[in-house]
């Protein structure tokens, strides 16, 4: 059978296609490199005019006339190569806005894809408006929405989210939504919103290459090695800075026992390795379930502060914890590293847990196939 795939943020598209492949499926890729990551795509697209003077251009433009050059230059690729985004089996959507265009272009790209495709599902594994709009009614729901509602983060710097609260959003979302065979959540932070949703089809893990990402086996000699990658375009919705100030604590507290690295906005590729002798790896504050980047740490063998509440620990049937469950508290977060480093036992153990975790429920090849059995039965 043939798939195309629509957009990639983290690697989730790409370790789908490489466990639809090993079932003997052909797939493609279409979409953006997702900026400094550089992920890679069959289709490549790239968003023009949207740095420097040609984005202060465009924008003047959009104000007085309406008319957005970027998603119009956005349409033009697409129309390029349309032929090729044809007759396939079934198509995934990453996102209700997987192109980044506004409502106008992005629903004659959406549109062409329906009407020459024989299914179109959406993914919900990032903002969308049925997300957006639940963690804004339910402020007390751990999402990157409360640093936002806290005053952290201003109007202009949260547009990729704030959008998806206009009008022109809703209609993007109800004529999606309308059209689509159905609805698959990547984790619990986007279960709730659609829970009850007739077109929603359920969670299906996210899918990680386990052969790609070998375990590395933990040796702890004179320090324990923690770890903070940092996007500096999202960092405050991911909680990085409780974690820059619960690091400098632990400095404070122990200073012949740990070493700190800290990377900024590195390639994906550069990124994964950069981890590579760490024990402990910070993740996110502000999430109910493990993201991509804190499951590729963990299947390589790292003890992984991230989303692992409740509702994770549950539909798993988790008995001892495969990850930390970070919260938005300093002292929560020294607390919790400090029983690690004073315990390297518990590190080790925890290690092996994240890893067997990752092989049962997150194997690609056993996703692809859950992928299949949900894109056949609907």
């Amino acid at each position: 059978m043939r798939f195309l795939l629509v957009g990639e943020y983290s690697r989730l598209h790409n370790s789908l296609k490489e466990g639809l492949e090993k079932l003997g499926h052909e797939v493609i890729i279409l979409g953006f490199k997702d900026g400094f990551k550089n992920f890679p795509v069959d289709f490549p697209l790239v968003r023009k005019w949207n740095s420097g003077i040609l984005k202060k251009i465009r924008l003047a433009v959009l104000r007085l006339t309406g008319f957005d050059i970027s998603s119009y230059l956005t349409y033009r690729q697409f129309l390029k190569n349309k032929s090729q985004f044809e007759q396939f089996d079934a198509v995934q959507l990453i996102n209700e806005n997987s192109f980044f265009c506004n409502y106008y272009f992005e629903k004659k790209i959406v549109n062409h894809i329906f009407k020459n495709n024989k299914k179109v599902f959406l993914l919900s594994c990032s903002d969308d408006y049925l997300n957006v709009q639940y963690n804004f009614e339910n402020p007390q729901s751990k999402s990157g929405i409360q640093p936002y509602l806290e005053g952290k983060i201003k109007d202009k710097d949260n547009l990729s989210v704030l959008k998806f609260r206009t009008d022109s959003f809703r209609k993007l979302h109800q004529y999606i939504y309308s059209n689509c065979s159905g609805i698959i959540a990547s984790d619990f932070d986007y279960d709730a919103p659609l829970k009850g949703n007739p077109k929603y089809l359920g969670v299906v893990p996210n899918p990680i290459n386990t052969d790609l990402l070998k375990e590395e086996k933990l040796e702890i000699k004179d320090k324990i090695i923690i770890f903070l990658g940092v996007n500096r375009e999202n960092c405050l919705k991911k909680g990085v800075d409780f974690f820059e100030k619960a690091l400098q604590e632990i400095q404070k507290k122990y200073p012949e026992k740990t070493e700190v690295i800290i990377t900024e906005n590195v390639p994906y590729n550069e990124y994964i390795h950069c981890y590579t002798k760490a024990h402990i790896l910070l993740d996110q504050c502000y999430a109910k379930d493990q993201g991509y980047n804190a499951l590729e740490a963990m299947a390589k063998g790292k003890v992984v502060f991230t989303g692992a509440e409740q509702e994770f620990v549950g539909y798993y049937n988790i008995k001892e914890p495969v990850a930390i469950n970070a919260k938005p508290d300093v002292a929560y977060l020294v607390e919790k590293l400090s029983f690690l480093i004073e315990n390297p036992e518990e590190i080790k153990a925890m290690s092996k847990r994240a890893r067997a975790f990752i092989e049962k429920e997150h194997n690609y090849i056993k996703v692809a196939e859950k992928y299949l059995a949900i894109w056949k039965n609907n």
